[in-house]
């Protein structure tokens, strides 16, 4: 956008509308809706004496009843059928995830038909496309469950990029599937039921050696890496500079798509970031829990470490998984604070796009709203979610048996799918022919090793003094 386009604007809607028509939004009702869905689902299936039966000190599985009927598909060795249906074998029980994926299949399709028709009036042609495009993304979810690639940690998402790139790049994308190729709704919906997810409780769980690792490190990478692709290496693009520090420094995907829509990033540009993103968390994910072994280095500060650096939360678990329960914890505890950083980074920037770099010298100064018309809104689903969420684990006698029913039974898979389509449409959307421009030079591939390199020396830094030094004793009486 040149200087001066912020004020000749074409009139904005007001919020009614926006509220009825905008992405945004349509992602906070989505993702609303099935947040509630799912927690009345096992509100209504519980005991009646489930706080008697806590109270008393008995150990109590609560599960949702949706279980069943949400699923992905499984892990197989041999036969890729079996990821759908694996008889009984000696003492191994029948696997069945066809059900749970046809269901997954019907609750998407409908709730988007529904949001698209009332948006766009899109909803049959949504509906003719997205089969195609679920396809595809349980294409992925298969490959990623081969016995073999999952050794390797291969995750889904590696896989749901490749095949929609493969597509896109060798016969293109059909025009028939662009209804149901929507990236930023898909992963938008996703991170508002990432919200449930992020309980405040995890703050209370590792306190302030956890914050400083994830909220005073994470900045200081941001700012850094920007300003050195300004000012030392030159990068062309302004936006495509934020979206690779954002992605690099705080949480990888969910991070350059709040941060893109907030710079207005092309989309070639998210496609790159993310792109790199996911290449090196693939490295990182398999290479450092291995140099920390190497060391010697312990699972605390490894887990510390790892939670801070490496990209997708997932891939963080995965890592902290193979040193150890202790890392695990810790690892995914400090990816957690660190996610709450999406909706500061996406404010923060912004207000700095809005008053900085589209500021006009010589124009009229962009007024105030304009950061508020330029905010994701979907950031503010993610936080409330956080907060109501984080409220009912605490304050209900059987508040953390719900809300962990609820996530793991139900609202864990259909992110985990939100986040899969979403890369199956980014595959679709990304042509390499467009991306040679952002590439040349190899620019963005330099910032991001050195803003990474960066992060891994301060990350260990301060997780090596907030862990193992400042709070050293809390530490080791808490996670014995």
């Amino acid at each position: 956008m040149a200087a001066g386009d912020v004020q000749d604007a074409p009139k904005r809607p007001g919020l009614l509308t926006e509220m009825r028509t905008a992405e945004d939004w349509w992602a906070i009702w989505c993702a609303a809706l099935l947040l509630a869905l799912a927690f009345f689902a096992v509100w209504s299936s519980r005991p009646d004496d489930l706080a008697a039966r806590i109270a008393g000190g008995e150990e109590v599985t609560v599960t949702s009843p949706l279980k069943p009927w949400l699923a992905k598909p499984g892990s197989w060795t041999e036969n890729p059928l079996h990821a759908f249906y694996k008889p009984a074998s000696g003492d191994e029980k029948a696997v069945n995830t066809l059900q749970g994926t046809l269901g997954v299949f019907v609750v998407i399709g409908v709730l988007f038909a529904a949001a698209m028709q009332v948006r766009a009036g899109a909803g049959v042609a949504f509906l003719k496309a997205f089969p195609v495009v679920f396809l595809l993304a349980t294409l992925a979810y298969t490959m990623a469950g081969q016995s073999v690639v999952k050794a390797y940690n291969l995750e889904y998402a590696l896989w749901a990029l490749l095949v929609g790139l493969v597509i896109s790049n060798t016969v293109g994308t059909p025009a028939f599937l662009r209804p149901a190729v929507l990236t930023e709704f898909y992963i938008k919906t996703g991170l508002v039921l990432l919200g449930a997810e992020v309980l405040m409780t995890r703050l209370l769980a590792l306190g302030v050696p956890g914050i400083f690792v994830a909220w005073v490190v994470t900045p200081i990478v941001l700012v850094s890496t920007y300003i050195f692709g300004q000012k030392v290496l030159k990068i062309p693009s302004r936006s495509l500079n934020m979206v690779i520090s954002a992605d690099m420094s705080v949480c990888g995907v969910s991070a350059a798509i709040a941060t893109a829509a907030a710079c207005k990033a092309k989309k070639e540009e998210l496609s790159l970031s993310i792109g790199l993103s996911l290449s090196f968390t693939v490295i990182m994910m398999v290479v450092l829990p291995a140099i920390i072994k190497a060391v010697g280095m312990d699972e605390i500060l490894g887990g510390a470490w790892l939670g801070g650096t490496i990209d997708s939360t997932g891939a963080v678990a995965a890592a902290g998984a193979v040193l150890g329960d202790r890392a695990l914890e810790v690892a995914a505890t400090v990816k957690m604070i660190q996610n709450i950083l999406i909706g500061v980074t996406a404010f923060c920037v912004a207000i700095y796009w809005v008053t900085c770099v589209e500021r006009d010298p010589n124009g009229a100064r962009p007024s105030a709203m304009e950061i508020w018309y330029r905010f994701p809104k979907f950031v503010l689903g993610f936080v409330a979610a956080s907060i109501l969420f984080s409220v009912l684990y605490a304050s209900l006698d059987t508040g953390p048996e719900l809300v962990n029913a609820m996530i793991k039974g139900s609202t864990k898979t259909l992110r985990g799918w939100f986040f899969c389509l979403a890369f199956v449409s980014i595959g679709l959307e990304t042509n390499f022919r467009q991306l040679m421009p952002y590439l040349r030079g190899g620019k963005p591939l330099v910032l991001y090793i050195c803003g990474q390199t960066l992060n891994l020396c301060l990350t260990l830094l301060m997780a090596w003094l907030m862990f193992r030094v400042v709070f050293r004793d809390m530490i080791d009486k808490m996670l014995p």
